[in-house]
């Protein structure tokens, strides 16, 4: 039998902060963390986002500035998200040799080189006029067969420009197989697939659309994303993508889906990536500066319950000021 009051005292491990340290079941460290970054063809200087204070759209110049200080805080690595001056229907920029994604990467590739792991988020919304993730049928619908066309596409330009990590986040049916069929059949072996596996219609993206300028034009996104009501939907889209090839596997957003998060860590062996999406930042810091509640203590309980919930890897637009402060 355990023993019980007086003789068992739980607190005895609390009573200081070197004791709660020692016996803590969940760490978080910098390498854990990835930073999304925009970047945003044809700006002049940075662009700061409303709606997520203390994150911009970024010049090209301003790119390689920050990613270079993230780098040297300890991030685990960056996700390149871009944002183009000229949209179409077919998202033409996203695979454009010069296209403000793939100048990115081959200015980080060149300035980093393996000091850092360089993604670069694979979809279509960012780049066509619609704001859908997709080709779209005469009738408006998404054409799932013809995207896949389009995403095999842009992994080819965004690993010819040296992204170690593509991650598709379209939510189509059979992208990771079209990915990986079209990267091994040109020759990149190596490059990763980062699978948005389990990637949600959720209202927390709002901030987000603000920051990629990716709003659909019309309808919303629920006819390829998950419905938040569903949970066993999850695994059986996680493996599908591991079956088509996929590296690691992603929870979006976080925080409102832990319990998919840990599901998800206790059924697959590869890393488990969650995403803590711009709404659940863009609240934090909103009622951080109201006073409603401690910013830092906040910030790190919050990337402490996605590590505790099974997550290997965070995405978190606070990753270098966490990475900073953990170093300290």
């Amino acid at each position: 039998m355990p023993a019980e009051f007086p003789v068992a005292r739980p607190r005895r491990l609390r009573r200081t902060p070197a004791l709660r340290r020692m016996v803590a079941q969940t760490r978080l460290a910098p390498a854990d963390l990835v930073l999304p970054m925009f970047v945003k063809e044809g700006l002049g200087e940075p662009s700061p986002i409303p709606s997520m204070p203390g994150v911009v759209q970024h010049t090209r110049e301003s790119l390689r500035k920050a990613a270079h200080e993230a780098v040297e805080a300890g991030v685990g690595g960056l996700i390149l998200f871009g944002v183009p001056a000229v949209k179409d229907g077919t998202g033409s920029g996203a695979d454009a040799p010069d296209g403000v994604v793939q100048t990115a990467l081959r200015d980080l590739s060149a300035d980093l080189g393996d000091a850092t792991v360089i993604m670069s988020d694979l979809c279509l919304d960012e780049f066509t006029d619609h704001g859908h993730c997709g080709i779209l049928t005469p009738a408006g619908e998404i054409d799932n067969d013809a995207t896949l066309e389009r995403y095999a596409s842009i992994a080819l330009a965004q690993a010819s420009a040296g992204a170690a990590v593509v991650a598709p986040s379209g939510m189509m049916d059979g992208q990771v197989g079209a990915i990986r069929s079209a990267l091994d059949g040109a020759g990149y072996h190596d490059v990763a697939i980062l699978a948005y596996s389990a990637k949600y219609s959720s209202a927390y993206y709002g901030p987000f659309r603000d920051a990629a300028e990716c709003a659909p034009r019309f309808g919303d996104r629920s006819t390829h994303q998950q419905d938040p009501a569903n949970a066993d939907e999850s695994l059986r889209e996680v493996l599908l993508d591991l079956d088509e090839g996929a590296d690691m596997v992603m929870v979006k957003p976080a925080g409102p889906y832990l319990d998919v998060v840990r599901r998800v860590r206790d059924t697959v062996q590869v890393p488990v990536a969650a995403y803590q999406v711009s709404g659940e930042y863009a609240m934090i810091e909103a009622a951080a500066a109201n006073g409603w509640l401690d910013r830092d203590r906040t910030i790190m309980e919050s990337l402490v319950a996605i590590r505790r919930a099974g997550a290997d890897i965070v995405l978190t637009y606070w990753a270098a000021e966490v990475a900073r402060a953990l170093a300290r």
